[in-house]
This record gives structure tokens, sequence and C-alpha cells, in this order.
């Protein structure tokens, strides 16, 4: 039954599996290995047979642990009470965060969430007790600092239903977000398969020192690889600048490496992660930890020529780093503070600031609070209050306790700050804005890792800016984005001028300890026949599910184009947050927010497109897709590059494929995206050619051909009948292998798993 925390003997036994693995493995490759590939090899389902070609071969691996968010353990859930098991495999969390709308604090917000959601709790709780799941209830903090407080651990494996679980490989974890159908499977005791990753290896020289922040190492490596520079890649951080950054510190900087598109990243284990687990009362942890370094970090020689085991080396020195702030609308935007201020009036963003934001799962730690707290302390001290709104989110209900007892809270709130509710809030749209009308350019800076368009607030005008903690409540002092806030000079309330003094360096962890809060943790039932879980068919939040139809055998032929997006096509513009949360759990109703956000690349409108049956323009996609439904028919999508890049939510595979996609032909896609529409038996397909795209019009039809003979490795055919009467034919690759294959023929991973 899971506990409230990962045991010794649970970690025990999972460092005597890799070791075992490793084993194996090292006879088999014969070289020194880098600490990604011990920990990632030595979860492998069957390591003597496991084919281990870096970007080509499918590796099937066996987590230790799974969690999940309220939002995405919603679908998750649903599905894996259609597998028939009684029970899951490993243990699982569900955590909820992502329900709790920011408005007025903590105090106000979180009873509202409570009343609001009542039925979805009461379904996640009763499942949760039912199968075996541990559960934390709304209010006891965001799922990656819950996890990386009590269950990550140093060598371990964590699969979760949201993109930023790799949080924890700041604890030297291997974790990697998934959609729920992956997640459901290694719930259901089966493994994860994976596209056996490359590696990215960081070399991280020097210390940081001033403003410079953990954040600022990964903003900066995001402008050097960009939002797709991560895929089907692993980021391994190592070099002697590696202990000079703390475990929470770490997690900040492997949280955001999903903003590279990667697979995870992770940090070998060292003295400042000892230090977190003896801190957060896994000090038995630190010690089996300490026993096992050798599976725990790179073999010597990689640290001698790193350029030998790594696919990419980039090195990043500390000591020179400056202060950056990424944006807007991308994450990858990245420059220092001296140069936004110059691109302000240059590219025309909006000079005053409407709010500022400091939390989220990538910024919300003690030390986090603790640098904030530095910079607000120095205003209160000359008079000075907030130039604009700001508000604050605790990472869990234990920093939350804890800084509330050690004076950051107050340090923050004296200044004028609104502490918000232990969740996710404005992250993810949870925001209840009324400042500023639809549609009214502004401008924001936070501390968060997403800044897409309606992103935080819905709202497509407003250019959203990513920094670290301290550094936002620096311009929030300012009131401006034209300026830097730690060379500038503020006006005191007796009139002088002064520049703010570097925050010093913030304790990650707290000189008396954590305050511990479990309150807000449920186990599972000892006797689960007596827990029963239901869905009210009347129900408008959730949906009991009905198995996909499988392929009918034949090719796909002329098939309308519902969509060409054009540029960035994230899962927030498939699939949007904010509102739409409250359906996580209804397929149906969800389904009327499918490509909302997406940009019609023949008329530049989003969320419209032509019927192409009855040529109507400037009709909703869904409305389109479900009159094709209802019809009989299905149709394609078409997308550019990384197309599904951002959040797991599996609900932008499962809404297309609940209207009636078929397939979705891109130049490239985001990993998780492509494995969630694999899954749920959407091909997902990609010009052989880029150029290709080019040549697909509104109103063409599509035939995918060679469907019969879909092997992994082989292209299909892809034909298109233009309106005029002329045919482009070319190819199209996927990346589809034998199990996967099934899948489609299956109508959906899960009807292969159903027991």
């Amino acid at each position: 039954m899971p506990t409230i925390e990962s045991t010794p003997e649970f970690v025990g036994s999972a460092y005597a599996r890799i070791e075992k693995n490793l084993a194996i493995i090292r006879k088999r490759l014969n070289r020194p290995l880098t600490f990604a590939e011990k920990i990632l090899l030595g979860h492998l389902d069957d390591a003597a047979k496991a084919e281990l070609s870096p970007g080509k071969s499918y590796i099937y691996l066996r987590p230790d642990r799974v969690a999940m968010q309220d939002a995405t353990a919603q679908m998750a859930i649903l599905q894996f009470m259609q597998s028939g098991k009684p029970r899951v495999a490993v243990p699982t969390t569900v955590h909820c965060d992502h329900l709790i709308q920011a408005y007025k604090g903590a105090g106000f917000d979180l009873p509202i969430a409570e009343s609001e959601n009542r039925e979805v709790y009461a379904f996640l709780s009763s499942a949760a007790s039912k199968y075996g799941m541990g559960f934390w209830k709304p209010g006891s903090g965001i799922i990656h600092q819950v996890v990386l407080e009590n269950y990550a651990f140093p060598g371990g494996m964590i699969i979760g239903t949201d993109s930023h679980t790799p949080n924890a490989g700041g604890l030297g974890m291997f974790a990697s977000g998934v959609g729920g159908a992956d997640a459901v499977d290694v719930m259901a005791g089966f493994p994860w398969e994976v596209l056996y990753p490359k590696l990215v290896g960081v070399k991280l020289v020097g210390k940081p020192s001033g403003w410079t922040s953990p954040k600022d190492v990964i903003l900066k490596l995001l402008g050097i690889l960009t939002v797709k520079g991560g895929t089907n890649r692993i980021i391994e951080y190592f070099g002697p600048g590696v202990e000079a950054i703390s475990c929470t510190g770490k997690a900040t900087i492997t949280n955001m490496g999903a903003e590279l598109g990667a697979t995870t990243s992770m940090f070998p284990f060292d003295s400042r992660m000892a230090d977190y687990l003896k801190g957060t009362r896994r000090g038995e942890l630190a010690e089996l930890a300490a026993k096992h370094a050798d599976i725990l970090r790179a073999d010597p020689e990689v640290a001698a020529a790193p350029e030998k085991f790594y696919d990419q080396v980039i090195e990043i020195d500390l000591s020179k780093l400056e202060p950056h702030v990424v944006g807007p609308h991308t994450p990858d935007l990245a420059r220092t503070l001296s140069e936004l201020k110059a691109a302000v009036p240059k590219e025309g963003y909006p000079d005053n600031l409407t709010f500022a934001l400091v939390g989220s799962c990538t910024n919300s730690s003690y030390e986090d609070m603790g640098r904030a707290a530095e910079v607000a302390r120095e205003a209160a001290s000359k008079g000075l209050k907030l130039a604009v709104p700001l508000m604050v989110s605790p990472g869990s209900e234990q920093v939350h306790q804890t800084i509330r007892r050690d004076g950051q809270m107050e340090a923050l709130e004296k200044i004028g700050a609104i502490v918000l509710a232990n969740a996710c809030g404005p992250c993810i749209g949870q925001w209840k804005r009324d400042d500023i009308k639809p549609g009214e350019k502004n401008s924001i800076i936070s501390s968060f890792n997403r800044n897409f368009p309606k992103r935080n607030d819905g709202n497509p005008a407003t250019a959203s800016f990513i920094s670290s903690p301290e550094v936002v409540v620096a311009y929030a002092l300012f009131g401006r984005l034209g300026v830097d806030p730690t060379k500038d000079a503020l006006t005191a309330k007796d009139g002088s001028k002064f520049v703010l003094t570097p925050p010093k360096p913030a304790p990650d962890l707290p000189a008396k300890g954590f305050v511990q809060d479990t309150t807000g943790y449920q186990a599972p039932a000892s006797d689960p026949s007596k827990v029963s879980v239901s869905v009210a068919p009347q129900s408008e939040r959730l949906q009991l599910l009905t198995p996909f139809a499988p392929w009918q055998g034949t090719d796909y032929e002329d098939l309308p184009v519902l969509l060409k997006a054009k540029g960035k096509c994230t899962t927030d513009h498939i699939s949007p947050a904010g509102p739409w949360l409250r359906y996580r759990g209804h397929l149906d109703k969800i389904s009327d927010n499918m490509f909302t956000g997406a940009i019609n690349a023949f008329t530049g409108e989003a969320g419209k497109g032509v019927h192409p049956l009855t040529k109507e323009a400037g009709l909703p996609y869904p409305k389109i897709a479900r009159d094709l439904k209802a019809k009989g028919l299905r149709w394609v999508a078409v997308g550019d590059e990384n197309y599904g890049e951002g959040s797991s939510r599996e609900h932008a595979a499962m809404s297309p494929r609940f209207l009636g996609a078929a397939a979705v032909i891109t130049r490239s896609f985001a990993r998780i995206h492509e494995s969630n529409l694999k899954k749920q038996g959407v091909l997902p397909l990609t010009f052989q050619n880029p150029a290709d795209y080019d040549k697909v019009q509104a109103d063409d039809r599509v035939s995918i051909l060679g469907l019969k003979d879909l092997a992994p490795g082989k292209p299909v055919v892809c034909r298109l009948k233009h309106s005029d009467g002329t045919q482009d034919e070319f190819l199209l690759n996927h990346s589809l292998n034998a199990e996967q294959i099934g899948w489609f023929k299956a109508g959906g991973a899960l009807n292969t798993i159903r027991g």
C-alpha cells in the first residue's frame, strides 16, 4: 500500500534492480556510462534483450512510481477503469492542484474551489481509495513540489501526467511527463514504452552570485537549444558547478527542461540532495543513496571526455551567467535584463506592467520564497510598496506553513503581495482576472514556466515574460518592463534614490526544519470492496468512456482537411485550459474547445475554418468536426513544426479522435503529443519533405495509402486531390513500431489491454 513517503525498503529494492540490470548492460555495451544511462537502462524491463539504439529503438521501462494531477487524473482514471484492473500495480498518487482558481487569495479561493469542484474531487478521492492510490486533497500543494518532498529519490524513475514531472530530476530522479494512457499502462502492470532518447550533456562550472539564480541556467539553455532542441533527448547536467546549486534549485532547472521538449533532465546525486533528503525527514534515504553512489553518478571517464558520451555538450559558466528574462509568447526568446530593456521600445512591448506573479511548480520552494522576500524586505525598509499587484503561490502546505513561521510571507505581504492557495493558479490559466478587458494589450511577468498567448489569463494580447522570483519582485517594484531593475534606481519614500541590493543567498532548508503538514493526504482504503466509484449519467463534469472503434482495414481515402495550422500550435492551442479545465473528465464537453486556439493557415484566424462540404466560412472547428462526424466522415489535420508542444494533456489527442480525426500530418511533432496520438489510434505522420506542407490547400481531399502494409520505418503515400482537378502525391513518414501499429488497428492502446 502506498505510504506518505518512499521507504528505505522500497528504495533499496529499486537500487537492487538497477544494479542487476546494469551488470547486464555493462557486458553488452562494454563502455563507461553516464548517470542518465545508468538510471534509464537500470529500469529496463528486459536488459538482456532490449534494443539499444538511441534515437531509433523503442525501449520498455519499469517506473517506480506514477503521479497525476487532478485535471489529467480524471481522464487517466476513467481509462484505467476501462482496463478492468482492480488495483494499481505501482505506487500512484493523485494531487489536487489544477482546479483552484486564483482571485483574491488562499482564504477566499480555496473554499470556492472545493465547492465548485466537489463532484470531481469526490470522484478522484473515491477512485484513488478504491484502486490503491494515495490522494492529496486540494490545498495540500502542487504535484511536483509534493512529489519532491515525499516521494522522489535519487536514481528512481517516475512518470507523471503533467509535462513538468521532470521537476524530480532535481533530486536525481528519471522523471518524465506522459499522457494519461501511458500512465494507465504502468498502473495496469505493463511497462512504459518510450523512444530511446539521445543525450545532451550540460557542463556547469563556476558559482552563481548576486542576482543570478538557478532559473537563469534553464532560461539561458532555452535560448541556446530552443523549444524543440530537447525533443527525444535527456538533458544531463554535470561538472563542478552542479554542487553550487541547491536541490530545489536543480528542480527548477529540470522542471523547465519540459520547455526544451526533453524526455527528462537530470542531476547526479550530491551533498545538496543529501541535505534535502535529511531536511525533509528522509535521512535514511540519504544514507542509502550514499551507499549506492556509484550508480547515482556518471563513470569517471565521462567527466574526463564528455564529448565521447554525449551527442552534444554545452558549457555554462555560472560565474558569468547574467539574470535572464524570456518571452513574450514563447519560453525560448531569451534575453538578459539589459537586452530586454532595449527591446521594449524596439519591439513595441507594452512597457507598463499590469501584474507580477511568483510561484508555480517551477519556483515555489522555501529558497525561492526566501530570495523573493529579501527583495521585499529592502523595499519595505525604504518605505516602498509594490507598483503593480503581486500574487505569490507557495508550492506546498509544508512550504506555506514554514514561510509563515519564518517571516518570508510577512515580508511579501508587507509590500502588498497576495498569497494564493498552494496550487498552480495563473500558471495554467486558472486566474480570474478582471483588471483588463479581453484583447487589451498589457505585459505581465512571472516566475512560471510557459508563456504562450492566452496561457495565463486567456487574453491573447497579454505579453507574458518569465524570470526568477527575485527578479519578478524587483520588476513589480518598478511597475515597468523597460528597466533593468538590478541596475536602475528606485525612489525611496523620503525621495532618495537607491539601487536594489542583490539578494543574499537564501537557505534552501529552514534552520528550524520544515513545518510538516500531511493533513491533506488520504491513504487508500484497506478494504476496496467497500468503496464505490460512480459517475452520474447526467453529469456535466464527468463522463464514462466508450472504446473507440478499431481500424476498418482499408486506406483512408478522400478525407477533408479540417485544419491546416500555421506556426506554433501547442496543446494550449489544440485544447485550451483555463475555463475548460472544468470539463477535463468529460470528453464530449471538452471537445467543444478543439483547435479553438489554432491559427488557420489560410485565413490567419484562430479557431475557425471553412466547412469542407457546405463551404460556409468562419465556423468553429468543433462545429465543423461534429457535423462531419454526424455524417460518418473522418478528417485530417495538418500542422507545422513541433506540433503539440507544451502540456502533456491527452485531451489534445482524445478530442480530435472523438470528433473524427483519422490522422495528423505535420512537419514535426513534440514527443508527448505524438505518443498521445498513437495511444488514441490517430495516425501521427510527418512530411518526408517538409516543403510538402505548402502543397496542402483548404479544399483538398486527402488519401493516405498503403495502410494495409503499414510497417515500422516504411513510409505511406499521401495523395492530395485539389479542387481544380490536379493532384499531388508524396511520402509521409511515421515512427510507429509494431506494437503501436497494433494500437492503431485496435482503435487505441487501451483496447489492447482491456481485461
